[in-house]
């Protein structure tokens, strides 16, 4: 909370090494992020109401309290009320663990994400305690936030097949689907700025970035592109949605629940935002940091609220703007599009790395990464006219509709990459076998090679009678 260099150093012990402060940190830490995710929750839900609101030109709400901000609290006690109805044939204990199990991952995913620097605490004894802003900054950051990312999947499952609800069996499999499609492009998106810091710490990641033109969005924005679209994705927010689209599907795996488990679902989503929000922060857009905060600690959490914020009122103005997309133009936008994208964007990274490191100059690191970049835009560039050319001519011949080669899925950008990688993966290959055949024909030049045919045993006949 203070300014370390105003304190004698000597006066100064870190959290780990004091077995009480160890004990306590977590608890008190937890609690008190608990408390403000909870509290983010509440009026994430009515700031969403106002911005959907204005979009639409209406007022939203604006009854209850003060300007309405009393109304997370109405909307509460109504849902506290509401008459929970469990139907029959479903499986109860099943029925009961979904919600817990949808929202104690988005819970406990932000565990690993520093809020700030460390800051000095004073205490009873008259020492200060250097005290992180993380429950638990842990080596394999990046694998947890990817583990735990994906068991949230198991509650919507479980949710969809206990209720014995054919509506809410088809939303907790597209959940899953989903789930598969999107999970291989976020972890090459989240390797991307492991590939840059060397760590997969995410403190190490965050002080990476302490100036805005440090922040790794710069240095590989189809990275940053990719994964805000698979977290989008993750968390089931329009226009990927379809897991509980009211026109097909009533309200999807959560048509069973009602009163406080649906309460406890919705918290589930809208914690999962804020949740999300706080990744894509601390991975690419400098975490806490604006300027850097090291001389004043406690303007790091005060930064990354407002940067929170701000990426909230992205996922509703896309929520008040965009339609839901059909499903197999999502799963298409998965495997053949995205996949291959985030592919090209760790390629980009580990090259430009490979370089600046081999040359030991930041500048050809720079360089490198920016020759990516614009290779990517021509080719995008070149793509979409490509396409749009591809369209006018089968609005003139409508007879070619049906026809690929007009149409242009040979030719879309996930055709070609595939196509690319996989001739990648058999460089290896083929060095192989030329490098077999070569050991063979200077086998054959250095003497007479016994096949197998000579050395093949002559059968023996038998002896007559």
């Amino acid at each position: 909370m203070f300014d370390p260099n105003a304190i004698d150093p000597g006066a100064v012990i870190k959290c780990s090494e004091s077995s009480g402060c160890s004990v306590l940190h977590p608890i008190i830490y937890g609690l008190i992020v608990m408390i403000v995710i909870l509290t983010g929750f509440a009026y994430t839900t009515l700031l969403e109401r106002k911005v959907i609101a204005w979009v639409q030109q209406r007022v939203g709400p604006n009854r209850v309290g003060p300007m309405g901000l009393l109304q997370p609290l109405a909307d509460a006690i109504k849902l506290i009320f509401k008459e929970d109805i469990i139907p029959d044939q479903v499986d109860k204990v099943v029925y009961y663990l979904a919600p817990l199990m949808k929202v104690v991952p988005v819970l406990i995913i932000i565990a690993v994400i520093p809020f700030g620097p460390d800051i000095l605490v004073p205490w009873f004894d008259g020492n200060w305690y250097q005290v992180p802003l993380a429950i638990a900054d842990v080596n394999v950051g990046i694998l947890y936030l990817l583990g735990v990312t994906s068991l949230a999947t198991y509650g919507m499952v479980l949710a969809g097949w206990s209720s014995n609800n054919k509506y809410a069996t088809i939303g907790s499999l597209r959940a899953s689907a989903q789930m598969i499609s999107y999970e291989l492009s976020l972890g090459l998106a989240m390797a991307v700025p492991v590939i840059i810091v060397g760590s997969m710490r995410m403190g190490d990641i965050i002080d990476a970035q302490r100036n805005v033109w440090q922040w790794f969005v710069f240095q590989n924005p189809l990275a940053a592109g990719i994964l805000v679209l698979t977290l989008f994705a993750e968390v089931s927010r329009a226009p990927f949605d379809l897991t509980e689209a009211e026109q097909e599907l009533t309200a999807g795996y959560m048509t069973e629940y009602s009163g406080m488990k649906f309460a406890i679902f919705m918290m589930a989503e809208y914690i999962g935002m804020i949740a999300v929000s706080i990744i894509a922060i601390s991975l690419f857009f400098g975490g806490y940091h604006i300027i850097p905060v090291d001389n004043v600690p406690m303007l790091g959490p005060l930064f990354l609220i407002g940067k929170v914020v701000v990426a909230l009122v992205l996922f509703i103005w896309v929520r008040a703007t965009l339609p839901r997309i059909r499903y197999d133009r999502l799963m298409a936008l998965g495997w053949k599009v995205l996949l291959p994208l985030s592919l090209v964007s760790v390629a980009w990274t580990s090259i430009a790395v490979v370089l600046g490191e081999e040359t030991q100059n930041s500048t050809i690191y720079g360089i490198a990464s920016l020759l990516f970049f614009l290779v990517i835009v021509v080719g995008g560039y070149l793509f979409l006219t490509g396409e749009n050319q591809d369209a006018d001519t089968a609005q003139d011949s409508p007879d070619l509709m049906n026809d690929p080669v007009v149409t242009g899925e040979p030719r879309s950008i996930g055709w070609i990459l595939l196509n690319l990688i996989g001739g990648l993966i058999a460089v290896p290959f083929l060095m192989v076998k030329a490098l077999l055949k070569l050991l063979e024909g200077l086998g054959s030049a250095g003497g007479e090679v016994t096949t197998s045919d000579e050395l093949a045993i002559e059968p023996v006949e038998p002896a007559g009678d």
